[in-house]
């Protein structure tokens, strides 16, 4: 019976895209396994010692490994060692992988440190990109299949690195997780003003292809209009921009805020506004499309492939637009559920499912 163990990383870190896209599918893909009664496949996970959270899986087998995850030894070292162990095929969702002949099927959601290398400025965001670059070129070189997460990931690694067409196949992102969220309007509590005022809601880890430059210069130029930002700052994000966010007396920065703020801020905004210039998918808009929220997202990278007419549209290098004519915009109900329709962690998972059975592992 061929064997699969999940490189389980993603278990160590804040649950931000790639780690919630790696426990739903893994959590949808077990539920197929139990559906299914499939005894063709085993499925095991190796959760690190020092994992956040322990799933419990209906067919999947959890192994408890006793290392703590240290990169890169883990994926290098501990991992691949596990998995010849198991006798085993290694999957990998976090954009890294074991190398050579041990980096079995791999995920690469999107090559961001290879296509904007002049983001990653600090010494330590230039080790940063070192190491992905390292590692996006080990998966397109040995992966025995590719995943990715939409059209527009897909030909920019096949343009890199010129994977051929049949070693990549795009699996995409969902939105099934917001379901089980309450709303928490607490949020509201705690920043007085986005209950007086209506607002505009920005969402995404601070990092520089967020586009908050864009935020900044729009928000100067409105001054009658509001903005809550939220997200925190790591690699890739220039202070100064926060900086200059934090004096403007029409912007709220919220920090951290959790799942359950974010939706409550979500179904309040009079948009949410997403003008990130690289995204290999982009999950925020796609959660404020299930509370009823307008979406204004950036014409860039995989987004209009993702949202077709369902959102409307900015340059992500250029404010000169009216944010409010653009929320007032109309959206067919019909666009909005084909995207909720399409892109959902359950239908991910089949894809996953049926991907690795063709394989014949």
């Amino acid at each position: 019976m061929p064997h699969i163990l999940i490189n389980g990383n993603f278990l160590c870190r804040n649950l931000t895209g790639i780690e919630r896209f790696a426990f739903e599918i893994c959590a949808c893909l077990d539920e197929i396994l139990a559906e299914k009664n499939d005894s063709s496949l085993k499925i095991s996970l190796l959760a690190p010692s020092n994992a956040t959270v322990f799933p419990e899986y209906k067919k999947i087998q959890v192994i408890p490994a006793n290392y703590l995850t240290s990169f890169p030894k883990w994926d290098m070292f501990y991992f691949p060692k596990m998995c010849r162990k198991q006798k085993a095929i290694p999957l990998n969702f976090s954009n890294t992988a074991p190398l050579f002949f041990n980096t079995g099927f791999a995920f690469l959601h999107d090559i961001y440190a290879h296509d904007f290398p002049d983001d990653f400025t600090s010494f330590k965001d230039r080790l940063i990109r070192f190491y992905s670059c390292f590692h996006y070129k080990n998966i397109a070189r040995h992966a025995k299949k590719i995943f990715t997460v939409s059209g527009f990931s897909k030909n920019q690694i096949q343009k890199a690195y010129g994977v051929e067409k049949n070693r990549i196949s795009v699996i995409p992102n969902g939105w099934d997780h917001f379901k089980t969220i309450q709303e928490d309007d607490e949020i509201f509590k705690k920043f007085p003003m986005l209950a007086e005022k209506p607002f505009f809601f920005t969402l995404g880890s601070l990092q520089k292809r967020k586009n908050l430059k864009w935020i900044l210069e729009y928000a100067k130029k409105h001054a009658d209009e509001t903005f809550a930002i939220s997200g925190k700052v790591i690699g890739g994000m220039h202070t100064q921009e926060l900086d200059e966010l934090s004096t403007l007396q029409n912007v709220v920065l919220l920090g951290y805020v959790s799942d359950g703020e974010v939706k409550s801020l979500m179904k309040h905004c009079r948009a949410f506004v997403f003008p990130s210039y690289y995204e290999g998918f982009g999950i925020p808009p796609l959660e404020a499309l299930t509370v009823g929220a307008k979406i204004i997202v950036a014409q860039s990278a995989s987004l209009p492939e993702i949202y077709g007419n369902a959102a409307q549209y900015i340059d992500s290098s250029n404010t000169d637009c009216n944010l409010s004519e653009l929320a007032e915009k109309s959206v067919s109900q019909e666009e909005i559920a084909c995207v909720l329709s399409k892109f959902t962690y359950q239908n991910s998972a089949n894809m996953l499912y049926n991907e690795l059975k063709e394989a014949g592992v």
